[in-house]
């Protein structure tokens, strides 16, 4: 068993509490997705941010270029950027899938007044704390962005690359294809979404997850205390969506919608 089998060996019951969790079975009509939607585009908001901050690590950003060491880690994260941050939409226009995510958000009608106010704070060039303390959000949703990024704070590649590795990427195929199950493909109001699914699945099961393994294995190579601090965050990571799982949940059985600002 290699250290990839291992890792995940040890985050088996942890997937398997996400994958078999009661959140799919609730998901149940238009009204339940938009609360699922409402809490989740944090989480397709801060992937964004794990993934520019593995980016800015091996690759090279500044002016005048230099090359990075490991050119094959500057391919991995390049192309997972690409297909991320500029894909093509259902109407073949190019957009991250953030931005994907936002549109079919609207176009189920779902509430996107505080994620886009977040942007606003942000874009107005307040500090991500300050921007999250003015939110109307669950706890656990604010809980799961802050580990994100403190994550990020640690400028520990490994951690960062943990994170998104087995807390997004390898997770989320097995996710939406359960949320897939629950929605009525046959309507018209799910068509973005519906697609935003179907093509976070190809590109993550079939390429994104593959290539970030692969880069864990890189950054690593044969050092113990890495691979240990990679498990660690791995875990935490999961915990944390587990977490946001369950508020979801809650949120869904007892039809909680967010304040409007």
């Amino acid at each position: 068993m290699n250290r990839i089998e291992q890792i995940e060996s040890n985050l088996s019951q942890l997937r398997l509490k996400l994958q078999t969790h009661k959140l799919y079975e609730n998901l149940k009509s238009i009204d339940d997705i938009k609360i699922f939607m409402q809490n989740h585009v944090f989480a397709v908001w801060d992937f964004m941010s794990l993934l520019k901050a593995i980016q800015v690590q091996l690759t090279n950003t500044e002016v005048p270029w230099l090359p990075r060491k490991n050119p094959i880690l500057a391919r991995f994260i390049n192309e997972i950027v690409h297909g991320e941050e500029s894909d093509i939409n259902e109407l073949g226009e190019p957009k991250s899938h953030f931005e994907m995510y936002c549109d079919a958000m609207k176009q189920i009608g779902a509430n996107t007044l505080q994620i886009e106010f977040l942007l606003k704070q942000l874009q107005s060039g307040n500090n991500l704390n300050y921007a999250l303390s003015q939110l109307k959000i669950e706890p656990e949703v604010y809980n799961f962005v802050k580990f994100t990024f403190n994550t990020i704070e640690t400028k520990k590649i490994h951690l960062i690359a943990s994170a998104f590795t087995f807390g997004r990427e390898d997770v989320i195929p097995d996710i939406f294809i359960e949320i897939l199950k629950k929605s009525d493909t046959n309507s018209s109001n799910y068509s973005g979404l519906i697609y935003y699914l179907n093509r976070h699945i190809e590109l993550d099961g079939d390429q994104h997850g593959p290539l970030s393994l692969q880069m864990i294995e890189e950054l690593c190579a044969d050092d113990d205390t890495k691979w240990n601090e990679v498990l660690i965050i791995a875990k935490q990571a999961l915990e944390m969506r587990i977490k946001l799982w369950d508020s979801i949940n809650n949120s869904i059985k007892n039809k909680i919608q967010p304040i409007v600002l």
